[in-house]
């Protein structure tokens, strides 16, 4: 009687056999799937990261608020 070990082999021959010529489209396939998969991984990574300003941009949330001080007001007079 053959094991399971015996029966996996002569599957897996069998299967080799059978699909060889379809072989090197499933590999090529499992390529691109693989591309697409790692792609949108760093799709998703970009999109969860917060948006960083680039070095020396201005950025307006790092600027201390005006001070104000009481009876003056925030407002140019018209020049």
């Amino acid at each position: 009687m053959l094991g399971i070990g015996e029966l996996t082999l002569v599957l897996l021959v069998i299967v080799v056999v059978l699909s060889i010529k379809r072989l090197p489209d499933l590999v090529r396939s499992a390529g691109k799937a693989a591309r697409i998969l790692k792609s949108e991984k760093r799709a998703l990574k970009e999109q969860d990261a917060p948006q960083a300003a680039p070095p020396g941009a201005a950025n307006d949330d790092a600027r201390p608020s005006p001070r104000v001080i009481r009876g003056e007001t925030t407002e140019r007079p018209d020049l």
